[in-house]
């Protein structure tokens, strides 16, 4: 009897155990940092939206906290990512027959330069760039603003660290 309940504890224990895994697609090799740090990305986009530097510059850092074990530091990072964005646009995609807009699509570009303090060889500066399309007929206001930059700065922020951490 007392060998039946051992082996339902262990059969529960490895259950709750395997429960725990997680599994995913982005893989970080080896990295040569212990710490990293993000610079303020100043908006120097023609039009200017108040706040996305801030929004991007938070969504990077954290990022980098959810897929690494990096410290993030304030100066003096072993990466260190910097930049600005360059472009915030609106454009009509789509016309009706009535020459208005039946789809408008936002688009915003970030240049990135990107410093690994230990492995020169990994520096760059780049441009990344993603898009949200919308109903021509609604206003890039509010709740439609706030997603539409959600989707632009996770995929963004994904092409960074892909191209930073986990060379893709």
């Amino acid at each position: 009897m007392n060998k039946i309940k051992y082996i339902l504890l262990l059969i529960v224990a490895l259950t709750f155990n395997s429960c725990s895994v997680k599994y995913g697609f982005t893989t970080v090799g080896k990295i040569d940092a212990e710490t990293f740090q993000v610079n303020y990305f100043q908006n120097n986009a023609d039009l200017v939206e108040p706040g996305i530097e801030r929004t991007f510059t938070l969504e990077l850092q954290k990022i980098i906290q959810n897929q690494t074990n990096l410290n993030l530091v304030s100066s003096g990072g072993d990466l260190l990512y910097d930049g600005e964005i360059v472009e915030y646009r609106v454009t009509p995609m789509t016309a009706t027959a009535d020459q208005l807009a039946a789809q408008s699509r936002l688009t915003v570009t970030v240049n990135v330069r990107f410093t690994n303090k230990n492995k020169e060889k990994d520096d760059f500066e780049k441009r990344f760039s993603f898009y949200y399309d919308y109903a021509g007929d609604q206003q890039l206001t509010g709740g439609q603003l706030t997603t539409a930059l959600s989707v632009i700065f996770e995929r963004i922020t994904q092409d960074v660290f892909n191209e930073s951490l986990a060379k893709w």
